[in-house]
């Protein structure tokens, strides 16, 4: 379905780390997304010894090389970024475009950068009845720009491969953000290191799987024309040198092996979730089957009112109603360890009672 919407009835700017700052500092974190005990010890060691070099300028170099060479691809194919955040800006500003369409629900900051950036935005709204699940034909044929999430942020689908390359056109830019790809076992249906797919750009961030989203550092995967239409559009050295660092170190093959054994840890965690949500049916609670990502959507009578409940029990948990495409009837959970979901699951029990 196909809407033209100016954003004015969802905060664009509202994201997970609103639910712990602040007051919600003491909460168990079920509302951001970012792997629960990270970075580890070795990564941050590898960021300290970089603390040595901080009085020259940063040479992004080797860690673009590194990079490279993770998804079997030229450098020139390859830009680093201060974040995923930054590449959605950058391609807000730097490409152009006329007609841009984002697949919601779906992380809400491509879609605000592009407004920011002066664009108007049409909006293509996946359905709750069946999955979230994509539909190729549903996006318009005049779309020069196209923008979804694999796994998708908040619904943890996970689309297929084929169903997003089949997106692609000639004279279209196919904005694929994986930033939680590397939490999904094998990182089955991945587009990145692929360039048979016309017009493909696909973004990647370093921050989820390893804890680094106050570092701020991710990249761009896209042909070598769209990596230097980007690249004009940054300020100078806009990685930094400890970031740098982080980045070659998180694509070398000891930590490729570490995000593998996690991404399967996650999935075990999660199910344990998905199960122990279940059992909430009576009381009206239903999950969006089936979750792929670190995270799992909910919905539920009296959300609201539930997510009040268990913040005074001690968990945060994130809102969905500032998703286009959900209303406040959803929430987002974190999967975290089975000690904490355990725990959070009998608030949860408490809190439906008290909100009943």
């Amino acid at each position: 379905m196909r809407t033209e919407d100016h954003g004015l009835s969802h905060d664009l700017r509202h994201h997970g780390d609103a639910e712990v700052r602040d007051d919600g500092s003491a909460l168990v974190d079920l509302a951001v997304n970012v792997r629960a005990d990270t970075p580890p010890p070795w990564l941050r060691a590898r960021i300290a010894d970089s603390l040595t070099g901080l009085a020259a300028y940063p040479d992004g170099r080797a860690a673009r090389a590194a990079v490279a060479a993770r998804h079997g691809l030229p450098v020139e194919r390859v830009l680093l970024t201060a974040g995923a955040a930054e590449a959605f800006v950058l391609l807000a500003r730097a490409l152009k475009v006329r007609q841009p369409v984002v697949v919601h629900p779906q992380f809400t900051e491509p879609e605000a950068a592009l407004r920011d950036a002066g664009h108007t935005v049409d909006r293509v709204l996946l359905s709750a009845t069946d999955g979230f699940r994509l539909d190729p034909a549903a996006v318009p044929e005049d779309a020069d720009l196209v923008v979804i999430g694999n796994p998708t942020n908040p619904t943890s689908v996970l689309h297929p491969a084929d169903a997003i390359a089949r997106l692609a056109r000639p004279g279209r830019t196919l904005v694929v953000d994986e930033a939680f790809m590397d939490a999904v076992p094998g990182e089955r249906e991945a587009l990145a290191g692929r360039t048979d797919v016309p017009g493909l750009v696909v973004l990647r961030s370093l921050t989820k799987t390893w804890g680094l989203a106050g570092l701020r550092i991710g990249y761009v995967l896209a042909a070598p024309e769209t990596i230097a239409e980007l690249e004009r559009a940054q300020p100078l050295w806009p990685v930094s040198t400890p970031a740098l660092a982080a980045a070659a170190a998180c694509v070398e093959p000891r930590a490729l092996a570490e995000a593998g054994h996690a991404a399967h840890r996650i999935a075990a965690d999660r199910a344990h979730l998905v199960a122990g949500l279940r059992e909430f049916a009576p009381e009206g609670l239903t999950v969006a089957e089936p979750a792929e990502g670190p995270f799992v959507l909910v919905r539920l009578p009296n959300a609201a009112g539930v997510r009040r409940r268990l913040r005074d029990l001690g968990f945060a948990v994130r809102r969905g109603d500032t998703f286009p495409g959900l209303d406040d009837g959803w929430l987002r959970l974190a999967v975290r360890d089975r000690a904490t979901v355990n725990s959070f699951l009998q608030a949860l029990d408490r809190a439906l009672v008290a909100s009943a």
